[in-house]
């Protein structure tokens, strides 16, 4: 099991720039990939962006595309997401999240393909 602590959510108005952190401890050596996933209120979790963690493959949601980035720290067993240009419609609770064993690509959207998950951080942006 791998324990995730997110950091980085607040407030901030349209056009803005936040940027989360993930920190991981407990069995790491197993995880194959790590993401993001995005909760508003009254909506399903969405995903939002994902990376191998060999291989640093991204994958992102064509709503953020071009606006967030995704990376990792394998040394630090951090994982982060910079987000540029944030609109009001960004607004939610952004969970980090692992997943151990075979990467598969086209499940990264699924949430239930995930093995842990944090505690979520607000992101809140302003009009």
């Amino acid at each position: 099991q791998v324990q995730l602590v997110e950091s980085g959510g607040g407030s901030v108005q349209a056009g803005g720039s936040l940027r989360l952190s993930c920190a991981a401890s407990g069995r790491t050596f197993s995880t194959a990939a790590m993401g993001w996933f995005r909760q508003a209120p009254g909506k399903e979790r969405e995903f939002v962006a994902a990376i191998t963690w060999i291989a640093h493959n991204t994958y992102y949601a064509d709503s953020v595309k071009g606006r967030f980035t995704i990376s990792g720290d394998n040394a630090k067993n951090t994982l982060y997401l910079q987000m540029n240009n944030l609109k009001p419609q960004d607004t939610a609770v952004y969970y980090c999240t692992a997943r151990a064993g075979t990467w598969r690509a086209t499940t990264r959207e699924d949430p239930t393909r995930y093995d842990s998950w944090g505690q979520g951080t607000q992101v809140t942006v302003s009009s």
